[in-house]
């Protein structure tokens, strides 16, 4: 708990309380987290407590609480840019799980947008004179050492982008890690291996972190990524250092995804479009439901629209579908009703017919090979097709839609975007962010796949925001509270 000293100032009212035409949570937050934006944690503090006082005259509305609070918890935290880090070891927890594959024998990065982010906070701490020690997870070795999943060819990677060469240790923790750490000099950057090389590591084992924390006198995270994880290399070594009197603060990137996925759409610029997309309703649906709060429009796509056409009692063929979440879909269009939110689901869609390889793919699913792509402009889907991707109807009226807006949050592809034949939907969708983005709207993409289309449509430095967050940013849209943030020193 973080208490307050209050001047004679903080004790009167705000004067934009008098202004307000609707008194109510809502309210009070957007008012409580401008405060916090201007660095005014009393003025905000002093807004929450209007609001205890205004919710308790009636039922007590945790969800319009928890907004302030949330907002006072993020703007608490130290950040990198609070730091002396001169002749320090920062162990700094980045989020380098890169797509990879074997070409020729060796590991090649595909995309390198998550080591490019992490830029601004290294450069940072090389010129303030620090020594700089990375730890990140790739894949999911299942606490072995896995060859492919190896941290060297990304360690080779950042000494390009960075500019400055970076050293590769191929062990996390230890004696011979400690005496190679103790050894560096001011602006030395070394990457140690995959973390998730150590089963110690998923399971937050307290020695493990200990381990960890050996090899530094301060923590930053700059991983937003691996924020919703309580692991040993976010929240354990967090403690760890904390309990000796070291510092643990926020890298700038983290700081940047609390910002554009909090506080940018806490008070968005109406209309405020929304854009979904991706395989299931049920990862979904908490992020639905709190975005239906404050959406303007919602435009569904990928194979969670059918689970949607499902519970408007239309014909999904073979469709992937979760028929266990269709009374969630049926509350959605209920409650999107009840807003006044427009809720779009597709009209037309690409379809294909399903026809077996006999092959497995690597999580043991039979590979599937899509036959006779066409459009189908009809509600109901044929028996023996499945819905791959958006229809050249929709794209076009979610284009017009994504054109009115002024803020555009987008989270999830329209279909199987990574065969060229189902990527239209989703890239038409990308251009319309990128043209509503150029006339002045605030794009923030979302994380994941969404992401991985706008770099391969050569679109990605082209919106305001693409977040490096998978899990991490549907956690933080829902409302949650992220371990390894939470486990961050208060200012």
């Amino acid at each position: 708990m973080k208490i307050f000293r209050v001047s004679q100032e903080d004790y009167s009212p705000p004067a934009e309380l008098h202004r307000l035409s609707v008194p109510n949570a809502r309210n009070f937050s957007r008012i409580s987290a401008s405060f916090v934006n201007a660095k005014k944690p009393e003025r905000a503090a002093f807004c929450a407590g209007i609001l205890v006082l205004w919710e308790f005259q009636k039922p007590f509305d945790c969800q319009g609480f928890s907004y302030i609070l949330s907002a006072l918890a993020d703007m608490a935290k130290l950040t990198v840019n609070d730091l002396d880090v001169r002749d320090k070891r920062v162990l700094m927890r980045v989020d380098y799980n890169v797509p990879m594959e074997e070409k020729d024998g060796q590991m090649v990065i595909n995309d390198a947008t998550r080591i490019k982010e992490t830029l601004p906070t290294l450069k940072l701490l090389v010129k303030n004179g620090a020594k700089i020690i990375l730890m990140a997870h790739l894949g999911r070795p299942d606490g072995k050492k896995e060859p492919t999943m190896s941290l060297r060819p990304v360690a080779a990677k950042l000494a390009d982008m960075l500019g400055v060469k970076v050293a590769f240790q191929d062990d996390t923790v230890g004696e011979r890690i400690e005496k190679y750490v103790n050894s560096m000099k001011a602006g030395d950057v070394v990457l140690l291996e995959n973390v998730r090389f150590y089963p110690e590591e998923e399971s937050n084992d307290p020695a493990f972190s200990e381990k960890l924390a050996r090899l530094a006198d301060i923590f930053v995270n700059d991983a937003f990524g691996a924020a919703h994880r309580a692991h040993g290399s976010t929240t354990g070594v967090a403690r760890a250092v904390a309990q000796r009197g070291g510092k643990c603060a926020a890298g700038l990137l983290m700081e940047r995804e609390l910002r554009f996925l909090g506080d940018e759409l806490e008070n968005p610029a109406r209309p405020f479009v929304v854009i979904l997309g991706g395989a299931k309703v049920s990862d979904k649906i908490k992020v639905i439901d709190r975005l239906l709060e404050k959406a303007d429009s919602i435009l569904i796509g990928g194979a969670m629209a059918y689970t949607f056409k499902l519970a408007q009692g239309l014909q999904i063929g073979k469709s992937l579908v979760e028929p266990d979440r269709v009374e969630m879909a049926k509350a959605a269009f209920e409650k999107a009703k009840k807003k006044g939110v427009t809720f779009l689901i597709p009209t037309d869609n690409v379809i294909a017919n399903p026809a077996p390889t006999g092959k497995l793919n690597k999580k043991g699913k039979p590979v599937l090979d899509l036959q006779n792509p066409r459009v189908n402009t009809q509600p109901n889907i044929p028996a023996e097709a499945e819905g791959v991707d958006i229809g050249p109807a929709t794209a076009a009226r979610y284009r017009d839609e994504i054109a009115k807006a002024k803020t555009i949050l987008w989270n999830g592809p329209m279909g199987i975007f990574e065969d060229p034949r189902f990527a239209e939907g989703t890239n038409a969708v990308a251009k319309a962010v990128v043209e509503a983005t150029q006339k002045g709207a605030k794009s923030i993409i979302g994380g994941g796949d969404s992401v991985k289309a706008l770099n391969k449509a050569k679109l990605g430095d082209q919106v305001t925001f693409m977040s490096t967050g998978g899990g991490a940013s549907l956690e933080f849209l829902e409302g949650s509270e992220l371990p390894g943030v939470a486990a961050l020193s208060d200012k």
